[in-house]
């Protein structure tokens, strides 16, 4: 049986081959190991320019939007929080692109942390950029480093609740950003006791999960393998279609006979028709979201109440100043040209 092929979204680096420095694409290890261990073909995705998006989803089965650094406030018409990290504009333009192109196209994908936060971007929702401001304590991010195993309170009746076979679940997980409004068409279906939002899934997708925590360093991949078995699922065939003939044939036309000694030409020669083709159906990569407002915590909004989800999304164009992280290794990079 061909195990499904999953896509996980990376980023660019400055990496380090012996003395050789490179931008590099990376990814955790544990999302690769993850999706293997629970059936699926990992495939690490390069942050590519937004036309070519639509072609490397085609080639997927699923999707997995990791981990990361904190999405650009701007995007949800905010300032940066002074705890707010700088963003990677590169990464979050293909990222929203992918998601958009993920949820039109009804592909299985699970949402990890930011990814979470990406997916509720996409659909109209915003972020608290710093939780201690608003539950009063740190005890989602007690560790600037380590990850911390805390309680989630599950709705039994939800794939992730289904997954778990639970009410509840201790995962591992470190944030100190969180859903604000939720967005449009997302469902909360897993909570902490202070009411932060820990899972959300995207009512009439075919697998669409986000979760706060990070289900890749959690011994039990039940989340990894629910999406394994939803990428496996083959969606219906689409119907044949016919293809006429490129070329009528008419009866065979009497010749009178030579008038003259000239035989009369056929009144109606042999008509040409057109093949035609079939397009495949573009991905809008920027479509209208509606507006409106939310409560955040655990309150969906409508879905005509909605803000527009993204202000900018051009994945690919050229890099601004201070997008570049590895540019204080670049340098280096040149007088290794140089010396070889």
């Amino acid at each position: 049986m061909r195990r499904p092929i999953i896509g996980i979204t990376g980023e660019l680096e400055a990496a380090r081959w012996g003395n050789w420095i490179r931008e590099a694409v990376v990814s955790p290890v544990t999302y690769t190991r993850a999706v293997e261990r629970a059936g699926g073909t990992p495939v690490v995705l390069p942050p590519v320019p937004a036309h070519s998006v639509p072609a490397l989803v085609a080639a997927l089965d699923g999707v997995v939007f990791t981990g990361g650094r904190d999405l650009d406030p701007s995007l949800y018409d905010e300032e940066p929080h002074e705890q707010t990290e700088p963003p990677d504009h590169r990464r979050d333009r293909f990222e929203l692109a992918v998601m958009r192109a993920v949820i039109d196209a009804d592909l299985p994908f699970l949402a990890v942390s930011r990814g979470m936060h990406v997916l509720n971007l996409v659909r109209g929702g915003t972020l608290t950029q710093h939780l201690p401001d608003r539950i009063g304590n740190d005890i989602h991010k007690p560790d600037p480093v380590r990850l911390t195993t805390h309680d989630v309170q599950l709705s039994a009746a939800s794939r992730v609740g289904r997954a778990f076979n639970a009410g509840s679940a201790k995962v591992p997980g470190a944030h100190h950003q969180a859903i604000n409004r939720i967005g449009s068409g997302l469902l909360t279906v897993g909570w902490t006791q202070d009411q932060v939002v820990e899972a959300v899934e995207l009512q009439g997708h075919a697998f669409g999960v986000g979760v706060q925590w990070h289900p890749e360093e959690a011994d039990d991949l039940v989340l990894f393998e629910a999406l394994v078995a939803a990428a496996a699922v083959k969606p219906p065939a689409e119907p044949a279609v016919s293809v006429e003939p490129a070329v009528s044939v008419e009866p065979a036309v009497s010749v009178e006979p030579a008038v003259n000694g000239d035989a009369k030409k056929p009144k109606h020669p042999a008509r040409r028709l057109n093949r035609r083709g079939i397009a495949d159906r573009p991905v809008d990569l920027d479509p209208a979201h509606e507006a409106g407002p939310g409560t955040g915590h655990l309150e969906q909004a409508d879905a005509h109440q909605q803000p527009a989800a993204d202000h900018g999304d051009h994945a690919g164009v050229p890099l601004e100043e201070g997008e570049r992280p590895q540019d204080a290794l670049e340098p280096q990079r040149h007088e290794q040209e140089r010396d070889a």
